[in-house]
C-alpha cells in the first residue's frame, strides 16, 4: 500500500501509533453516528480495528489510510475501501474525520484522491458508498464527486443493534473524469 499526497493532505497506511486519536474520534457519539460501530470507550479497540484492517490489507481484501494535514503533521481522520472484490474490479469506498475538522474539504481532497488512486493504481471498475438516508453532508460529498445513487437497500445491515437502510451510490470508471 503505498503513500498518497494531495495539495493539504498524506495518506498513509493506519499505525498502531495513530489508534490514540482514532479513538478519540471514533469514541465521538457525533464521528460514529452514521459508522457500523458503537462508539469506541478504550484505545485496545482502535488498536484491534487498526491491526484487523492491516491484516485484511495484507489480504488484499480491504485497506485503510490515515489521513494527515501536511502542515501539521496532525492525524485527522480515515478513509480506504473497506471491502476490494478484486474479481470483480469492485470495491467499497469509506472515511470519517474528527468532529473539529468537518467543513473544510478534507473528506472531499481525501476522497477524491483515493478514488483515483482505486481506479489507476487498483484497476478498479467500480466504487461504492453505502450511505445512510440521514448522513446529508456524506451524500452531498457523493454527489460533488460524481457517484450516482443507485437505489435504497431495505434493512441491508446491522447498525448499534438493529436493521437499518442504506442508499448504495456508485462511480464507474468510465465516468471518472480523474
Amino acid at each position: 500500500m503505498e503513500t498518497l499526497y494531495t495539495e493539504r493532505l498524506t495518506l498513509r497506511k493506519m499505525e498502531l501509533e495513530d489508534a490514540d486519536v482514532l479513538c478519540q474520534f471514533w469514541s465521538d457519539p457525533e464521528v460514529t453516528k452514521h459508522m457500523n460501530i458503537t462508539p469506541f470507550t478504550d484505545v485496545s479497540q482502535a488498536r484491534d480495528m487498526i491491526q484487523m484492517i492491516n491484516d485484511l490489507s495484507l489480504e488484499g481484501q480491504a485497506n485503510r489510510f490515515s489521513i494527515i494535514v501536511k502542515e501539521t503533521d496532525e492525524v485527522i481522520g480515515t478513509c480506504g475501501f473497506n471491502m476490494i472484490d478484486q474479481e470483480n474490479g469492485r470495491a467499497e469506498i469509506g472515511y470519517d474525520l474528527g468532529r473539529n475538522h468537518w467543513g473544510k474539504g478534507f473528506a472531499s481532497e481525501a476522497v477524491k484522491k483515493l478514488i483515483d488512486y482505486g481506479f489507476t493504481s487498483l484497476n478498479l471498475n467500480r466504487i461504492e458508498a453505502k450511505v445512510e438516508p440521514e448522513n446529508t453532508p456524506s451524500i452531498k460529498l457523493l454527489h460533488s464527486l460524481s457517484f450516482q445513487k443507485e437505489g435504497l437497500l431495505r434493512e441491508y445491515e446491522k447498525a448499534k443493534g438493529r436493521l437499518i437502510d442504506v442508499y448504495m451510490f456508485s462511480l464507474l470508471k468510465r465516468e471518472y473524469a480523474g
